[in-house]
């Protein structure tokens, strides 16, 4: 099983020591729960990873370890084979000593909207809600976070995120727990929170939001993307079954709705800095996600529906600042 202790080590001397108080528990049930199925094969796995020494560590301009050539011919064919195990891979791409994990999504466009308008990230706490396989979290270390934090709860995205890290020299500084942002308490202790692409699998939008503020620092800014549709403040899409296949899709709301929503939930500054249709070329089937993508979701006549009939995927950037109290 994935070891947590080194984590619990790193936070006791950091401002998220009061974590401690729960952390610990959560993950001991976490491990109980999950202690058959896949995870032991996953664990032989992670184990199989060769140690290998590189000078060459790049997230600044992508998510790129090692060169090609480090490796023999039968030890990259060997890799290459390892890490198809963890088939599929949805977020990325990630570059492995001249392996191209070629990824479902191309995450790197999505961070190159965001960058340009957020704050900087050097010296920052930051939480990823709902990070995947921590691709952005990468980015973000690159960016210069001093200590950056994801939670998802699929157990496959954990190991995926692991196996990055062991080549990425297991830094300190990165590290994913298998949680939901249901389960962490009002830490509020993070510079900057992310939620990208997770509003719309919650039932309660404004809980969500609530819940992203409650991790947030005073002054401290949110990073918010997610599902949206054209309309003004007062239009929602609420799909009676499924949107572009998915069960799990609650609350569509138009860009507009969502800025209200924020505010009413009491960020302050708050901008919608960038809508985006998603096009296939940023989301489709690879040799390393073989399922069903994005050109399966959308109605073969008229792409800019769904197979069901809605709008086609379209998706709000929206920037916030939590409220800084005034001193009693």
């Amino acid at each position: 099983m994935i070891n947590f202790s080194n984590f619990y080590s790193i936070i006791a001397k950091n401002r998220l020591s009061h974590w401690l108080r729960i952390l610990p528990t959560q993950l001991h049930q976490w491990e109980n729960t999950h202690a058959h199925g896949k995870l032991a094969s996953w664990n032989r796995i992670l184990k199989k990873f060769p140690d290998i020494k590189t000078d060459y560590i790049e997230f600044k301009d992508r998510v790129e370890i090692g060169k090609a050539g480090e490796l023999s011919v039968g030890e990259t064919k060997k890799l290459e084979n390892l890490l198809q195990k963890f088939h599929p891979w949805r977020k990325g791409p990630f570059q492995l000593h001249g392996i191209h994990i070629d990824t479902e999504w191309r995450s790197d466009w999505k961070w190159d909207r965001v960058l340009p308008h957020i704050s900087p990230l050097k010296y920052r706490y930051v939480l990823d809600v709902g990070c995947g396989s921590g691709y952005h979290m990468w980015r973000m270390r690159g960016e210069g976070a001093k200590f950056v934090v994801g939670i998802d709860p699929s157990e496959l995205f954990l190991y995926q995120f692991e196996t990055i890290r062991h080549f990425a020299n297991k830094d300190q500084n990165v590290h994913l727990l298998p949680l939901g942002i249901q389960e962490l308490p009002k830490l509020e202790a993070f510079d900057t929170v992310f939620s990208m692409g997770v509003l719309y699998h919650r039932k309660s939008p404004m809980d969500h939001i609530t819940q992203l503020q409650d991790q947030l620092v005073e002054g401290g800014e949110l990073i918010l993307e997610t599902l949206v549709i054209a309309g003004d403040k007062n239009d929602v899409l609420v799909p009676q079954d499924r949107y572009a296949k998915m069960r799990n899709i609650w609350f569509l709301p138009s860009a507009e709705a969502l800025k209200l929503w924020v505010e009413k939930c009491g960020f302050e500054e708050v901008r919608i800095v960038d809508i985006n249709d998603t096009l296939t070329g940023e989301q489709r089937s690879t040799a390393w996600m073989t399922n069903e993508s994005l050109d399966d979701y959308l109605d073969p006549n008229d792409p800019t529906k769904t197979v069901e009939g809605h709008p086609a995927p379209k998706r709000a950037l929206l920037i916030a600042k939590k409220v800084i109290r005034p001193l009693s």
